[in-house]
């Protein structure tokens, strides 16, 4: 089982032990798998993962691009009005829109005659210089308290330190929550969060604001990972899949809420204190939520297991067994003192199997696929045509029917089919959109939706393959490995509108099209994973697909 909290993932087993009753089977046929107390769980999951929704997608709105125009000190007074008539005289204009980065060099006449504002003859438009200083259309975003008019590897930047931080938040995150628990990492990573954020909305240096933002995502990302393993370790199997993809879709309505809030509060100071100082309130979780019953059992602690046991029973109106639980604590005594063998370095494993160390090397692709087009999408959305926060809202919205659409599919045609089709769907529609003559803003729209509808149905639907090609003894490392490789995209993405900016517009479409395409013939290179039971060695997943796992 994984958890993505969108900025890294985590990833655990099914936390039951092997001999004897286990959790499941206590889940399944005792206390119930998704009971009101499952319910409760859930919906008070949900919050913590909407704050992570506004925490990773801020820096798009805080750190937004600011239509400019060089400062003329010939004709701006002391309060310079940006959309002056006189503008285009001054400075050069291209499709329409004033250079932002450029103006006429001055022409050896400077008389200005009576009644007459900045006259052409003031300039020698044969002649184009960089801006010395800069008009800004208005004050909202970062650009102007830092001076990042024509900056805009600087002003990108500081999406992919953000994402860096969220590298370093893996084995954190995962040490505390393995340590003192998911409670404890959940309340930990939701404070961290929200008083850095309150400080970055008073910093007055860009080195500060992206120190703070690269610290915010390393000590406080982990929200998403920490509530995505609560609520799955609660409820029963029959409805972890759900589970998930119902946090994966709180997050997306998260996203959808920023960019309205957003829309109401564009100042980004305010903004800022109005998104973060909320999360505060999370730290109360502590007392509010109960602890994963499978990491007490993992850590000896029965009592308070049994505690937390009882009362999902009474809540679900169910009843538990002491038998049960006296099987359940002697399984678990039993794997706690399990002498295990020294086994080969993991590394060398894979480099030995032909099978896995293929699958080592495609995996991690289609990981960075995932994580470019699905953060570049969401990135430059607000670059679309139209009202950017409403893009922003759309773009988001249109992953929760993604999310349920592999739901729907992966269990009726198999992961392949749902996979290939998704990627090529979303390689489709981003080459569409690439090269679509202006004017067609309707369909541009459409085809950049669609693309986001599909690689929202792999977003869901690589975790679930990815987990089954390999072996459960290793499963937990080699997932983390695609998923550690798979951050490269994610880190790309924030550049990508620099891309389009300095280099060519169309180029993050055709780079998301591009890997969209690779990936997707890259799964024919894989097994089927549909209706065979999970490996358990490598032996066994190097079967997958003969036939005789099943």
């Amino acid at each position: 089982m994984s958890t993505e909290e969108k900025g890294g993932v985590q990833v655990t087993n099914n936390g039951g032990v092997n001999n004897g009753v286990d959790l499941d089977s206590i889940l399944v046929n005792e206390v119930g798998q998704f009971g009101k107390y499952q319910i409760v769980t859930l919906l008070l999951a949900a919050i913590p993962v909407i704050f992570s929704a506004f925490a990773s997608g801020e820096y798009i709105f805080t750190t937004a691009r600011i239509p400019t125009r060089c400062l003329i000190p010939q004709c701006d007074g002391s309060v310079p009005d940006f959309s002056a008539s006189w503008a285009s005289t001054a400075i050069p204009t291209v499709n329409g829109q004033l250079d932002q980065c450029s103006r006429f060099a001055n022409s050896t006449f400077q008389e200005i005659l009576p009644g007459e504002t900045c006259p052409a003859t003031l300039f020698d438009q044969t002649t184009v210089e960089a801006c010395e200083s800069h008009v800004y259309q208005n004050t909202i975003s970062v650009v102007y308290d830092f001076g990042l008019a024509c900056d805009e590897w600087r002003r990108s930047q500081i999406g992919s330190i953000r994402t860096i931080g969220t590298l370093l938040v893996l084995p954190i995150t995962g040490y505390i929550s393995d340590r003192w628990g998911r409670r404890v990492a959940l309340t930990i990573n939701a404070f961290n969060t929200g008083w850095i954020g309150l400080v970055r909305a008073f910093v007055n240096s860009y080195e500060w604001f992206l120190a703070l933002e690269v610290i915010e995502s390393a000590v406080g990302a982990g929200a998403f990972s920490s509530c995505y393993i609560l609520v799955t370790e609660l409820v029963g199997p029959k409805y972890r899949v759900i589970a998930g993809a119902t946090i994966s879709t709180m997050f997306a309505v998260g996203q959808v809420i920023l960019g309205f809030i957003a829309w109401g509060v564009p100042q980004w100071r305010t903004l800022t204190l109005v998104l973060y100082a909320p999360q505060l309130l999370v730290v109360s979780y502590f007392w509010i939520l109960s602890e994963s019953v499978r990491w007490l059992m993992s850590k000896g602690r029965f009592e308070e297991s049994e505690n937390v046991l009882k009362k999902v029973a009474r809540w679900n109106k169910k009843e538990l067994s002491d038998k049960s639980l006296t099987e359940l604590r002697a399984s678990a005594e039993a794997e706690k003192n399990m002498i295990k063998p020294k086994e080969q370095w993991l590394p060398i494993l894979v480099i030995k199997s032909r099978v896995i160390l293929s699958r080592c090397l495609v995996t991690p692709i289609w990981w960075i696929t995932n994580t470019l087009v699905y953060y570049g999408m969401n990135i430059n959305a607000v670059n679309l045509s139209g009202n950017s926060y409403l893009n922003y809202a759309i773009v988001a919205a249109i992953e929760i029917p993604g999310y349920w659409t592999a739901i729907l599919l992966l269990d009726r045609i198999g992961r392949k089919p749902v996979l290939i089709c998704a990627y090529w769907l979303c390689a489709v529609c981003q080459f569409t959109f690439a090269f679509l003559p202006e004017g067609n803003d309707s369909l541009a729209l459409a085809m950049y939706l669609i693309g986001k509808y599909a690689i929202a149905v792999v977003m869901t639907s690589v975790y679930v393959y990815t987990a089954e090609l390999y072996p459960t003894k290793y499963r937990h490392n080699l997932f983390a490995f695609s998923s550690m490789v798979g951050r490269l995209g994610s880190i790309t993405a924030p550049l990508t509108p620099a891309l389009a900016q300095e280099v060519w517009q169309s180029l993050p479409s055709v780079l998301f099209g591009s890997f969209a395409l690779l990936s997707g013939g890259l799964i024919f290179t894989t097994p089927e994973t549909l209706g065979t039971t999970l490996p358990d060695t490598i032996q066994e997943a190097e079967e997958l697909g003969s036939g005789s796992r099943r």
